[in-house]
């Protein structure tokens, strides 16, 4: 076996997370408590899965880390920015995630996670009002300090490497814009010209990010990254890129749940989607304009894995008004549930002869226990694909990722089937740890 093709997870690694909220100091915690052995892991990938990798003819089933270098989790340091002033600590018990019986432990190390300030532009996210940001400053001057924030935050914590893990609030919907998004040179010149219009500040992280020589992950469905003049950042940085929107929930429901209907030849009439959601998320998607964004990612998941036009008979039932299945998602902010948001699906199906029948999936979730196992294998695997000189879109990822990207100027279509991109990531770590990729996807 060779692992000569990936550099060791020598020294510590930053972790610079981008809001200090429920998401994130549940991540954190976890992490902490897990270290002082007084948690498990569970539902992180890169701490329990096993793959099966062909060795000389030999089949063996090996977790991620027999595989490949991961870092240890002993190795980890966290900071972060947050438009809140409050420490780590003082977050996790107000985020009311978990129990104060499993924060009290770490709560020394958590204290001293304090929130630098944040690059926030209000009009991104209105239900927002923290006062720890930076003020007056144009676009170009929070990359510039965004970028003094990581090499400090290097310095001061003696890390090796950076992964930044944007996993604050969506932001209002940024179309793409050829004449800003589409070359290196024109964001820099958007940036530079202060265009709050095109640039969202999530766009300055990701670029001081990636010029700083750390990964970036889009946990948000935001446009950040999803633009060919980040890609082309990506590419001149030798950096990855991974986005976008974490995949919690009722969209890993439907990734795992639309290729049944696909794989049995059942027809698809239409797919109703709503949530119902208290926390932080859910108060800043009750904005319209934000939930614009978040609609555009829940969306995109179905139609690349029951496609009308390759089946007809099944998918493109004309019902009138319009040809295809019908698809709608609805997000509902409602402060009683804080982060314990339920997902309810109804899926209209026909079988034999166009007979109707229908699914019901009531999923009550914990958003941010489903989030957190996917911060921490998102972090490892990027800073893996770092190491491993695997740069730019890392489409191996998009098993974490509501909205995988994809290069849509090519009209490549994004892999959504979840048993795809199970393989997808597994070939990926087998390639990275020598051995052959031996699976395919149908």
């Amino acid at each position: 076996m060779n692992k000569a093709n990936v550099k060791p997870a020598s020294g510590k690694l930053g972790v610079l997370v981008v809001g200090l909220g429920a998401v994130t100091t549940t991540f954190m915690t976890g992490v902490l408590m897990t270290r002082k052995g007084l948690a498990k892991p569970v539902g992180s990938m890169t701490q329990y899965d096993k793959m099966r990798v062909n060795d000389n003819g030999v089949d063996k089933y090996l977790k991620y880390n027999e595989i490949v270098p991961i870092t240890d989790l002993k190795d980890i340091v966290f900071g972060a920015w947050d438009v809140y002033p409050a420490n780590a600590y003082e977050s996790a018990i107000n985020a009311e995630v978990l129990k104060e019986k499993d924060i009290e432990p770490v709560k020394d190390e958590l204290v001293k996670i304090v929130p630098m300030k944040a690059a926030f532009d209000h009009n991104y996210a209105k239900r927002l009002d923290g006062d720890n940001i930076m003020t007056g400053k144009t676009r170009w001057e929070m990359v510039e300090q965004l970028r003094e924030d990581i090499r400090n935050f290097k310095k001061e914590n003696g890390v090796e490497r950076v992964v930044v893990l944007w996993a604050a609030s969506t932001e209002v919907y940024v179309p793409v814009d050829e004449k800003c998004h589409y070359t290196l040179d024109a964001l820099e010149a958007a940036m530079k010209a202060d265009d709050k219009e095109h640039i969202a500040p999530s766009m300055c992280y990701a670029y001081a990010a990636l010029t700083e020589g750390a990964p970036f992950i889009m946990g948000a469905p935001n446009t950040t990254v999803d633009i060919p003049a980040m890609w082309e950042l990506a590419e001149k940085t030798k950096m990855p890129i991974a986005g976008k929107d974490f995949k919690t929930g009722q969209t890993l429901v439907k990734s795992g749940f639309a290729p049944i209907i696909g794989t049995r030849c059942l027809g698809l009439s239409g797919w109703f989607s709503t949530n119902i959601l208290g926390n932080r998320d859910g108060l800043v998607l009750d904005e319209p304009a934000n939930f614009r964004t978040k609609e555009v990612s829940k969306l995109s998941t179905l139609e690349s894995i029951l496609v009308p036009e390759e089946q007809p008979d099944l998918y493109g039932a004309d019902h009138g008004t319009h040809t295809g299945y019908y698809h709608k998602v609805r997000i509902n902010y409602y402060p009683p549930r804080n982060d314990n948001k339920e997902g309810w699906d109804n899926i209209d199906i026909f079988g034999w002869m166009g007979y109707p029948m229908q699914i019901k999936i009531n999923f009550l979730c914990r958003d941010s226990i489903l989030a957190a196992p996917l911060c921490l294998d998102l972090v490892l695997l990027s800073d893996l694909a770092a190491r491993a000189g695997r740069y730019g879109i890392q489409r191996w990822l998009s098993f974490y990722l509501k909205s995988p990207m994809h290069d849509y100027t090519k009209d490549e279509v994004p892999v959504n089937n979840l048993y795809q991109q199970y393989t997808m990531l597994k070939n990926a770590i087998r390639e990275m740890g020598g051995y052959p990729a031996d699976e395919k996807i149908d």
